[in-house]
């Protein structure tokens, strides 16, 4: 039963459930305790020693149920009468034994007979579904598929028609087999490789151009949004954990003993220094004409998601005019918000200097020397004055200016664009075009604020 538990801990990080070495060993000390005849205890007793969140009990039943749970094996059913089933074959089916189970239709005995071949055949190291053929084909080789067609051959060449029968009954039998072998491995699939397969996919995804001419397809979309929001919680995971170790700290020692008077000098009430600690304010500034709203929906949907190591968070869009986005992205969802946002500012013609105009008139007062600004865009203005007095402003008013640009650098001056002016004024100015370059620039901000 070892090996069983191990597959099925590979199985449980397949589906995200994290299972540490010290937890297997948990886990298997477990199992030998409460063993497994009664399921429903073994099943809760693993869960409990495995699964730590909700989502986590969630994913472990659904895995649970698929890795332990076989279904009725459908083995073609043996032929009426006391005869032999294997009386009319010819002289090469006496020696198989996989043969005998297929005309005897022992559907026990054949689950367990691909249960083992499948073990020799390593299907649980499926990663891909492009494997399933191939490790389809090995399963059914290990069981022992080459002499079976042997024998059905051979049975072919025979004068006596009953052998022929018999052949074609083996036949029909080897093609439930095989139907068989090929939803065990799609089955093995689901247990290892489904995960693996979706983050491949997200791979993928995370290094698409969000500003591609064609567009984001509406399926690619949705499984972005979701990848975006599952990046911005595993930075929140990461620092709200370094903010929790940073405020453990030293012993400090000479407020330790003035609390340690009241006891006679006996030091009762530990006190530790403590390490003051920023969380950051950020204030997001956004094109949303045509060519950019794609990277601004994702940018406010990574940025709101990150509300546990946020102290603070304001978002602005513009195309023409600049408005406040924070009530519309509170009512709404994200890619709903940013819909909102369009029917009030959109199909404007871009003006940079105006937008900065609109923002310094009105909200200025929301920049310290603690604010973080991210500006969105692809300084684009039209020709029109860029106001790089105003751009000056902001960058001397907050703790940091950073712009991230959807074009290359090497488009960056061409044209109407006026980034090469905007970026002397900007602490960090960088091309952001995929979900992986806004993930590290994200992280980078976050990085800033660190423990003083």
């Amino acid at each position: 039963m070892q090996g069983a538990l191990e597959d099925f801990f590979r199985a449980l990080r397949a589906s995200d459930v994290r299972v540490s070495p010290a937890e297997a060993i948990d886990a298997h000390r477990t199992a030998a305790t409460v063993g497994f005849a009664d399921r429903e205890l073994f099943k809760d007793a693993l869960c409990a020693t495995l699964a730590k969140t909700a989502d986590e009990v969630e994913r472990f039943d659904r895995t649970f149920d698929a890795f332990f749970t076989r279904r009725a094996f459908a083995a073609a059913p043996p032929e009426q009468g006391d005869q032999d089933p294997m009386a009319n074959l010819p002289q090469e089916g006496e020696p198989s034994e996989l043969a005998r189970l297929l005309m005897t239709g022992d559907a026990a005995a054949l689950a367990q007979a691909m249960e083992e071949a499948a073990e020799r055949a390593e299907v649980s190291q499926i990663r891909l579904s492009t494997q399933r053929s191939r490790l389809t084909r090995k399963l059914l080789e290990e069981m022992g598929l080459a002499e079976i067609e042997r024998i059905i051959a051979a049975a072919g060449r025979l004068d006596d028609p009953r052998g022929q029968a018999a052949g074609e009954r083996l036949d029909g039998a080897r093609q439930a087999l095989a139907k068989e072998a090929a939803a065990y491995v799609e089955r093995q699939h689901g247990l290892y490789a489904s995960e693996s397969g979706r983050a491949l996919r997200e791979e993928l995804l995370a290094r698409k151009a969000l500003n591609s001419d064609g567009g984001i397809d509406p399926v690619d979309l949705a499984m972005m949004q979701t990848l975006v929001k599952r990046m911005a919680k595993r930075l929140a995971d990461r620092y709200s954990r370094r903010r929790h170790v940073a405020w453990t700290g030293h012993l400090d020692v000479r407020r330790t003993l003035r609390k340690s008077m009241g006891y006679g000098g006996m030091p009762f009430d530990i006190v530790f220094k403590t390490k003051k600690i920023d969380k950051p304010s950020i204030v997001a500034i956004c094109d949303v004409s045509k060519s950019v709203a794609a990277a601004a929906q994702f940018l406010l949907t990574f940025l709101y998601s990150l509300n546990e190591v946020v102290d603070r968070m304001e978002a602005f869009a513009f195309s023409g005019r600049m408005i406040s986005v924070n009530s519309l992205l509170d009512e709404h969802k994200v890619e709903t918000a940013i819909l909102e946002v369009l029917k009030q500012i959109g199909f404007q013609q871009t003006d940079y200097g105006r937008s900065l105009e609109d923002f310094c008139d009105q909200h200025l007062d929301q920049l310290d020397r603690h604010t973080t600004v991210i500006f969105l865009g692809d300084a684009r203005s039209n020709y029109a004055d860029p106001r790089l007095d105003l751009l000056a402003t902001i960058q001397r008013r907050s703790r940091a200016l950073i712009w991230l640009n959807p074009e290359p650098e090497s488009y960056w001056g061409q044209g109407d664009s006026v980034m090469h002016r905007y970026q002397r004024f900007c602490h960090v100015a960088k091309p952001c075009n995929t979900l992986g370059q806004l993930e590290r620039i994200i992280e980078d901000v976050l990085r800033t604020y660190i423990p003083h």
